[in-house]
């Protein structure tokens, strides 16, 4: 069995190629009831967001399986990637499979760096695959701990950390300016989509009421009604100014629309309090001068950009850190992955010696009816210690051949000489029986005797 992961992504595939490639749950979930149609696929997840569509799988035959994998992304997204190309799929096989999420569920390979959704977008997907049965030992092993990685990142390194969008940036300067916001209000300047964003931010972080103004009234009274705002006249705006702690200006108009005098009449209203400005217009709403005047603050596009480009350049040295605990992660998962691959052989082969063990014990136990407790158990240890004994050799020369070349002839080596295939086919039933039969032939020979 193979890992294998096909897919495409920001990186590889334009959003209108994404876009067709943007499967819903029920989609999904439809997929999923197809499988059993593909015999190469014996395990799926398909992790299905705005910036990737990527299915996971465990499959006989890497190599093999591509070709199966298109076919069913093709059912999925009927003729899409054959008006479009193929060139836009990616196709990792084993440790460069396991790699591509580790660093998927740590956020390494996002569009914006560092972005806290895609680890729960993974965790996710794994549910719905798992909730329709088409995982098993292998996707749930790797699935537990990409998620596992993706929390050890965020919580060994401050990736997540700081502003990376103009809009957040602004809200966190805020934040930093006026410090709990949960009393603040804000006036927005303008309906279009920046300021709805840093607006959204705002209310995320629990500012107490948003007053709405834009030369359109309808766009502004839609706007106000998302955050369950009030809309202003645009007319009107500096009187709401009075009463707001935050100001964001993102109109398109040509010149400005807040000076330095309107400011400087407004703050004695104000009564001391302080306001904050956040220009993100361009070319800009407010005037440069009203960053002078006493308790104004002022942030403009080329502000925010920078401290912008600063956090980014802290997030890409906090992924070098990360990089390093994905590394250590990979040995441990790979390691699993190799045990995995023989413990099916290594389970029937103690299987059948502790099954023989047991059986002689009995046998021994029956000739000796006056033993004692304390001698029982001495002769327990001692089969315990000679079925450890004998099995210890073959079981290092499997771990030692483990992801080599041998490691089938080892496995096929001992699955023949211990008879391990037709132990397999012996049910628990067949078992039982078994002793009980032996048990009675051995009460049988004692009674003749």
């Amino acid at each position: 069995m193979q890992l294998v992961v096909l897919g495409l992504n920001h990186r590889t595939a334009p959003v209108e190629v994404r876009e067709c490639f943007s499967f819903s749950e029920e989609q999904i979930n439809a997929a999923y009831k197809r499988l059993h149609e593909y015999d190469d696929i014996r395990e799926c997840v398909i992790l299905s967001t705005c910036n990737r569509t990527e299915m996971y799988a465990v499959v006989e035959d890497a190599d093999d399986a591509l070709t199966v994998m298109q076919e069913f992304l093709d059912h999925m997204a009927p003729g899409v990637l054959a008006e479009t190309s193929y060139d836009y799929l990616f196709y990792f096989q084993e440790e460069e499979c396991i790699r591509h999420l580790f660093r998927v569920s740590a956020s390494l390979d996002s569009l914006v760096l560092g972005e806290g959704q895609i680890l729960s977008q993974v965790k996710t997907a794994y549910a719905i695959a798992r909730t329709a049965g088409t995982t098993s030992t292998v996707l749930n092993t790797l699935f537990n701990r990409a998620i596992a990685v993706g929390k050890k990142v965020r919580t060994h390194t401050r990736i997540a950390y700081n502003a990376v969008s103009v809009s957040y940036a602004a809200v966190e300067l805020a934040k930093k300016v006026l410090g709990d916001l949960s009393a603040s209000n804000v006036l927005v300047l303008g309906a279009g989509e920046m300021s709805e964003l840093t607006a959204r931010h705002l209310v995320a972080s629990g500012v107490k009421t948003v007053f709405v103004s834009n030369r359109n009234y309808d766009r502004a009274l839609a706007l106000a009604n998302k955050f369950r705002g009030v809309a202003v006249p645009f007319e009107d705006f500096m009187k709401s100014a009075v009463d707001a702690d935050i100001v964001i200006t993102s109109t398109g108009a040509p010149h400005y629309i807040i000076r330095a005098w309107d400011v400087a009449h407004l703050m004695p209203k104000r009564q001391g309090r302080p306001i904050f400005f956040i220009d993100i217009a361009v070319p800009r709403d407010i005037e440069p001068e009203v960053g002078a005047i006493a308790g104004v603050t002022l942030y403009n596009i080329d502000d925010l950009e920078a401290v912008v480009e600063s956090n980014l350049r802290e997030r890409e040295q906090e992924a070098k850190v990360a990089e390093k605990l994905i590394d250590e992660e990979m040995a441990g998962i790979v390691e699993r992955f190799r045990y995995l691959s023989y413990r099916p052989t290594l389970a029937r082969l103690t299987d059948k010696a502790e099954r023989i063990r047991r059986r002689e014990v009995k046998r021994a136990l029956a000739k000796l009816p006056e033993i004692t407790a304390d001698e029982r158990r001495i002769l327990e240890n001692m089969s315990k210690m000679i079925v450890r004994k004998l099995l210890r050799d073959p079981i290092v020369r499997l771990n030692e051949a483990a992801g080599t070349d041998k490691e089938y002839f080892y496995q096929d080596a001992i699955r023949k000489l211990f008879k391990l295939d037709i132990t397999l086919e012996m049910t628990r039933e067949d078992q039982l029986r078994e002793e009980k039969d032996c048990e009675a032939k051995t009460c049988h020979r004692y009674a003749r005797q």
